[in-house]
């Protein structure tokens, strides 16, 4: 990782919480209502959600340039979301071996080069959840297993497509996003074999 730039250092006061009540609990997440005092002084009313399971996500990128994409119904947007694939750890589990599950279980994918690529905070003002993404290398098939609720179609595709995909709208999930605009950036900035990076970068425009 590179130093740290100077203008990077933190400024002001951080929040201080007064008093917390949990609103809401589930498997999943825990609503907590906030009272405290904001950064200003001024008292102010704050509701958090936590994750209980880290975000991951898994960028498949094959040896000939193609990405494997997961299609499904998707709840909160009510909506058809075509991502990479995806999914969460538990905070006590080591991120990577819920990226190698995930990765076996959506698309029936193994791979023997594995490399954290981007960590993120996923809609920090309103909830903690953290992301791993990773790029999955040599690749092999093995065996599925969706979650009972998962429907999922399966693609695979020119990186350039999905890539052009994404900064345009049609595949608007944040992680996919991030994760194939990472890819694209160590493409270029030669942090990928040279073969795969003239394949990451390739037109695919008619």
């Amino acid at each position: 990782m590179t130093d740290m730039p100077t203008w990077l250092k933190p400024h002001g006061t951080p929040w201080v919480v007064t008093r917390e009540t949990i609103v809401y609990d589930n498997p999943w997440i825990t609503l907590t209502e906030h009272q405290a005092i904001a950064p200003t002084g001024r008292p102010a009313l704050y509701g958090k959600v936590a994750f209980k399971n880290r975000a991951i996500g898994i960028v498949p990128l094959h040896a000939d340039g193609t990405v494997t994409l997961v299609g499904q119904n998707r709840f909160p947007h009510a909506n058809y979301s075509w991502e990479i694939p995806e999914g969460g750890a538990p905070l006590d589990e080591d991120p990577l071996d819920g990226a190698k599950r995930e990765l076996a279980e959506e698309v029936g994918l193994a791979a023997a080069d594995w490399r954290e690529v981007l960590r993120m905070e996923l809609s920090n003002s309103i909830t903690d959840e953290f992301c791993h993404g990773y790029l999955a290398l040599d690749l092999t098939p093995t065996a599925a297993a969706p979650d009972e609720t998962e429907d999922l179609a399966v693609v695979r595709v020119p990186f350039g497509e999905a890539l052009d995909a994404a900064v345009s709208g049609h595949m608007p999930d944040s992680l996919t996003v991030a994760l194939l605009l990472r890819v694209h950036h160590m493409a270029v900035k030669g942090e990928l074999p040279a073969d795969l990076a003239r394949l990451v970068l390739a037109d695919t425009r008619p």
